[in-house]
């Protein structure tokens, strides 16, 4: 398994299962399955409402607890220095681990100062070992990296060829900041899996459009948590280290950027109203 270092040390692998829009009575299997398969990264937040499923999962698998990666993010409602801090020992809880290896504020929304002083204060404690953001713009991001104590590990945001994040991921890499792609095979958007190129630079590998572009991904650096409830597919997303994308071929994706999200934009006042009602 490829890893990353992050800026205090920590090793991380460079690809995980992700677990959003996975069901919560559905989670367990789901995670199992992924673990069997070779995943040792497992990315989960506390507004998927599925953090018990990947203890539980975690639990009966009978890997070792060190050879495991656990990511989690903190929601909005629970922002601010005392919510965050009692939402942290509530996810160790309910992943049922004494630590989670990285942490991370999910939106750039309410007090997001007060919740990451609980973020650090956990990360001093040894409650986590990495703390980091998640959807942090390059204009949230250096505002709020340069007025905290502990520079975040990770930001986690959209990233897939149709938004590839170039000029951001410029910017954490400044701060020492490794990106972490959510949506790395667009949820299927922008007729993903049938586009021309990814199809015909897949012919020259043996490998799928998905495998293309994640081992994109990969190849400059970024972490990604692909998600599938199919055992073939998670084993399909994983097998993207046997082989090299040429710098041809890199380029040629690189021309399929529309530097546009497929999702919502964090800077247009509907999208945040609308996270304001989910505080």
């Amino acid at each position: 398994m490829e890893k990353v270092i992050l800026n205090n040390g920590v090793e991380m692998p460079i690809i995980g299962y992700g677990v959003y829009q996975v069901d919560p009575a559905e989670c367990e299997r789901c995670v199992s399955d992924a673990l069997k398969v070779g995943y040792r990264m497992i990315d989960t937040a506390q507004a998927y409402h599925n953090e018990e499923g990947v203890g539980a999962a975690v639990k009966k698998s009978g890997i070792a607890r060190e050879d495991l990666f656990l990511v989690s993010k903190v929601w909005i409602s629970n922002y601010g220095y005392e919510k965050a801090k009692a939402s942290i020992d509530e996810s160790l809880c309910k992943l049922g681990t004494d630590y989670i290896d990285l942490m991370l504020l999910h939106q750039p929304f309410c007090d997001r100062y007060g919740a990451y002083r609980a973020l650090e204060e956990a990360y001093k404690a040894g409650k986590l070992r990495a703390i980091g953001v998640s959807n942090f713009y390059p204009d949230h991001f250096i505002d709020f990296a340069s007025n905290v104590e502990v520079v975040p590990a990770v930001n986690q945001v959209e990233t897939h060829v149709f938004d590839q994040q170039i000029e951001a991921q410029k910017i954490m890499k400044e701060f020492g900041t490794h990106t972490m792609s959510w949506g790395p095979l667009a949820e299927g958007r922008n007729n993903f899996f049938t586009n021309p190129l990814l199809e015909e630079i897949g012919k020259k590998y043996g490998k799928s459009v998905a495998q293309v572009a994640l081992r994109w991904l990969t190849q400059r650096d970024i972490i990604i948590i692909p998600k599938s409830v199919h055992t073939e597919r998670m084993e399909q997303n994983l097998n993207i280290f046997d082989f090299t994308l040429s710098d041809e071929d890199m380029a040629a994706i690189a021309t399929l950027d529309t530097t546009k999200s497929l999702f919502f934009d964090h800077h247009d006042p509907e999208v945040v109203k609308m996270f304001m009602g989910w505080r």
